[in-house]
């Protein structure tokens, strides 16, 4: 994911089965999360599009208003499908829309079978050519980026917007979601949790993790042109291109139960004496960082239920954080929460490398009594320090005593 971002390669397309496991977890905590509502999908192809086809295919059941989808201009698959055969007959010359806004408000039985499913909605389309319409984009923006002032103005008119936006514009689509006050649902990558344009919503309880991605890979489908160097990949009997990604995750701000669950943990002294992770059992106490005010818990599961005091905790705590229990205070990067800043450093890699560095103050670093063995350190005043991966501190919250959070 990270080399398709850098190559600007954003045609990553979302299985069904991972959408309708993700929305239909919203339904169980509220089965009227849809209800009446326009969900807009601003970055998906008509019918290539699994975002699309869910909620064509489930209109009446989720009780939807309106769906609309937008397509891109330059998306290499919009257009593959047979949809529109107006725009293939005739003498050829006229020219398919490179991108299309495609509206439903309705689904019902169009072709008599008794039943009204994706089928129905096909010939509805095919139908009603006004249910469709060419984004012609503006100065700025292509036709359906969702920057461009056409969707802009559908989105102004959504209440919901579910899709899986351009990896390499994630901060940007988060912010633009955020400045119209809107409610969404979308896939993005584990690493955007420390964006600056996305942790200050965690830290508020603006935005939280969803429900049914906490760990693992899923599949895209990709463009054939893309290149299959991922770890995991495969074509299929029909010549279509997958591509396993790592640390994917729903963010959102619709209410789901899961997020209330009481993370049941055991006490510092059992952790101590019973964790099952190595870096915890047998110690005589949690480690502490050396530039924060907090101690060092590397696992989730190794939180201690009984401590009052800042945390530091790995970035996949949010899959089980429950902002009734915890508190977040902030992550590695903020800078007013560290203790101590460091002056020259040299790094060391595992190869013996030497460097001159700051890097040290960008993150929660840990003082050991000696260089480790194959791990990457710093020599600072000659003292030896490792630094952790990715840190937010936490805190437990205090509670009443009726069990109210302070």
């Amino acid at each position: 994911m990270s080399n398709a971002k850098k190559a600007k390669q954003d045609e990553f397309y979302t299985q069904y089965v991972d959408i309708q496991k993700e929305v239909e977890a919203y339904l169980e905590f509220d089965p009227d999360t849809f209800r009446g509502k326009f969900v807009y999908c601003n970055c998906d192809d008509p019918f290539e599009s699994n975002f699309f086809k869910y909620f064509a295919a489930n209109f009446n059941k989720l009780g939807l208003k309106k769906l609309v989808t937008t397509s891109y201009d330059g998306s290499p698959i919009a257009g593959q499908g047979t949809l529109f055969p107006e725009y293939n007959e005739g003498n050829g010359k006229r020219q398919k829309p490179k991108a299309l806004a495609v509206t439903l408000d309705h689904v019902k039985d169009e072709n008599g079978d008794g039943a009204a499913n994706i089928d129905d909605v096909k010939l509805f389309l095919k139908r009603n050519k006004a249910a469709r319409v060419a984004l012609k984009g503006d100065d700025e923006h292509a036709g359906g980026d969702f920057r461009s002032a056409e969707c802009i103005a559908l989105l102004e008119e959504a209440d919901i917007v579910v899709t899986n936006p351009p990896f390499s514009l994630f901060r940007e689509y988060v912010a633009q979601l955020v400045d119209h006050g809107k409610k969404f649902l979308i896939i993005g990558n584990v690493q955007a949790i420390t964006y600056k344009e996305v942790f200050p919503l965690l830290k508020a309880d603006k935005l939280w993790m969803g429900v049914t991605i906490h760990s693992g890979d899923r599949e895209f489908r990709v463009p054939d042109h893309y290149p299959l160097d991922a770890a995991g990949c495969r074509v299929d009997e029909n010549g279509v291109k997958y591509i396993r990604v790592k640390g994917v995750r729903w963010y959102t701000n619709l209410d789901h139960g899961r997020r209330h669950q009481i993370l049941p943990l055991m006490t510092v002294e059992d952790n101590l004496r019973f964790s099952k992770h190595k870096e915890i059992n047998g110690k005589a106490a949690y480690d502490r960082y050396d530039n924060y005010d907090a101690i060092e818990v590397p696992f989730t599961d190794a939180i201690p239920g009984d401590y009052d005091g800042v945390m530091g905790v790995p970035v996949t705590f949010l899959d089980k954080y429950n902002p009734d229990q915890f508190e977040i205070l902030g992550y590695e990067k903020s800078y007013h929460l560290q203790t101590r800043k460091y002056g020259a450093q040299v790094q060391i890699d595992k190869s013996g490398k030497k460097s001159n560095v700051t890097k040290l103050n960008d993150g929660a670093a840990i003082k050991v009594d000696r260089p480790p063995a194959d791990q990457t350190y710093y020599v600072v005043d000659d003292g030896y320090y490792i630094q952790q991966y990715k840190r937010i501190f936490i805190r437990r919250r205090a509670r009443s005593a009726k069990g109210a959070k302070k």
